[in-house]
């Protein structure tokens, strides 16, 4: 690899994306050197190429975008025995500290020192190749495709929102929003057991994709939020006499956080995976009087071997999220970013390297 140039897509400033040389670090005993072949396009991403920011994250210098990745291993450090050269593997992309209270009470994922992926100030994956630690480089089965690795990912988030809120075989799902994270949360919701699954959205395009992938039930609301309570009653009426366990709310607006309060029975859950608005303002009084548990996600812990199983085994299909497919040339790199933001037909985006 000494001869080759090793690029990546740089993040420069608000909607400048260039692609230039990229200096990989060492390569330490327990890292691998891995040849990326699918990276995908996080809603992140694209909020950092739009606004240099994504919640409390800020991007203050130049830094290498890209978090959903999945590749091939060329070169493994001296203490690697778990790898080889050659193996097709799907990377978790947060390094935690593993020496703070959260790491040590095994939610690593909440470690404050987390170096994740295309976080600021940390360099993510969309480059011909990466450095990572082997521990997290997850050997993809034989029937899983180097693009479904690279969906791990996202994925994870569903996977990890399900453990969250206990979802089995007796819990009944409303899911708020059928964007990429409200249908893989959906596809892990179905995964786990959950009888029925209704999902609401705003775009009849998304709620297609919901319905073909496993939803029992659409609904299309508006964006207002004087419609909660005509919404709240609809979704009542479309779950058939079902109560609504537990309710993912994916978008993260006070109007779809209002709504799956009002929605999920007394005693139920709702589980907060989106985060549209940095702040909302909701009605919890009643909820709590309900007893309505509110539960927070934020990214996973131990999912990729629990993905693999699900994608290797058929439980999931995640290549029906994959709608749009670009190279890695400097102008497909920005006709990607620009299809991702767009929305409308393209849920996810993926480079193949």
């Amino acid at each position: 690899h000494e001869e080759e140039e090793n690029m990546a897509a740089w993040l420069l400033g608000i909607n400048t994306l260039k692609i230039q040389p990229f200096k990989l670090p060492t390569l330490g005993p327990g890292d691998v050197r891995v040849r990326m072949k699918a990276v995908g396009i996080c809603g992140s991403d694209v909020h950092y190429l739009k606004t240099l920011r994504c919640a409390d994250f800020v991007v203050k210098e130049p830094m290498v975008i890209g978090h959903e990745c999945a590749g091939i291993i060329e070169e493994v450090g001296s203490e690697v025995k778990s790898l080889v050269p050659g193996d097709r593997v799907a990377l978790e992309p947060g390094i935690s500290c593993w020496r703070c209270y959260h790491c040590k009470e095994g939610r690593y994922n909440l470690c404050p020192d987390m170096k994740f992926f295309a976080t600021p100030p940390v360099h993510g994956s969309l480059a011909n190749q990466v450095v990572h630690p082997a521990d997290l480089c997850f050997k993809l089965p034989e029937n899983v495709s180097l693009e479904e690795g690279a969906m791990c990912e996202p994925l994870s988030v569903g996977v990890h929102a399900c453990r969250r809120a206990n979802i089995g075989h007796e819990t009944n799902v409303l899911i708020m929003g059928a964007g990429p994270i409200g249908l893989v949360t959906l596809l892990a919701a179905r995964a786990f057991g959950a009888p029925r699954i209704v999902i609401v959205d705003v775009d009849d395009n998304r709620l297609s994709v919901a319905k073909e992938v496993g939803a029992d039930e659409t609904i299309k609301v508006s964006t207002s939020i004087q419609d909660v309570s005509k919404d709240v009653e609809q979704i009542l009426k479309t779950m058939g006499g079902a109560r609504v366990d537990v309710t993912f709310d994916c978008a993260g607006f006070n109007k779809t956080i209002s709504t799956a309060l009002s929605s999920t029975r007394s005693g139920g859950r709702v589980c907060i995976v989106g985060m549209g608005h940095h702040e909302v303002t909701v009605p919890l009084t009643p909820a709590a009087a309900r007893e309505v548990d509110l539960i927070g996600v934020f990214r996973y812990k131990n999912t990729w071997p629990l993905c693999l199983e699900f994608l290797s085994s058929g439980k999931i299909d995640v290549k029906p999220l994959i709608t749009h497919r670009f190279g890695f040339s400097q102008q497909e790199v920005e006709e990607a970013f620009e299809t991702s933001a767009r929305g409308g037909s393209a849920i996810k985006v993926m480079f193949n390297l």
